[in-house]
């Protein structure tokens, strides 16, 4: 793995770069179906534009919800589910309280 969680055993982590790989996948599918439903009704310099700027934001947006490292992890896991880009059950083999903490928060 890239970035080690400290404090997490190896079991979880291999769960949670599953889950934040699996959230990433979704979300740039979704991305994805939304650019291809906008291009086909592309009809002017304008609408290309404002594809462009969507697309700007887009990549700000996923770049900073997406972010595996230890001192935020709890938080981008609950705004991942959320967002139902992550369900909880996704997270199984998490410490309890892990979960419990990320369930909490994403209800707010």
């Amino acid at each position: 793995m890239d970035t080690m969680l400290e404090g997490w055993t190896e079991p979880e982590q291999a769960v949670a770069r599953e889950a934040f790989d699996r959230a990433y996948s979704r979300a740039v599918d979704q991305l994805v179906a939304t650019v291809r439903a906008r291009a086909v009704e592309l009809s002017s310099a304008d609408s290309v534009w404002q594809l462009h700027d969507f697309l700007s934001i887009e990549r700000h947006t996923i770049e900073g919800r997406f972010d595996f490292r230890l001192d935020g992890i709890l938080f981008v896991f609950a705004s991942l589910v959320k967002e139902s880009l992550l369900q909880i059950d996704e997270l199984a083999g998490l410490d309890a309280e892990k979960l419990a903490k990320i369930a909490a928060m994403s209800r707010f």
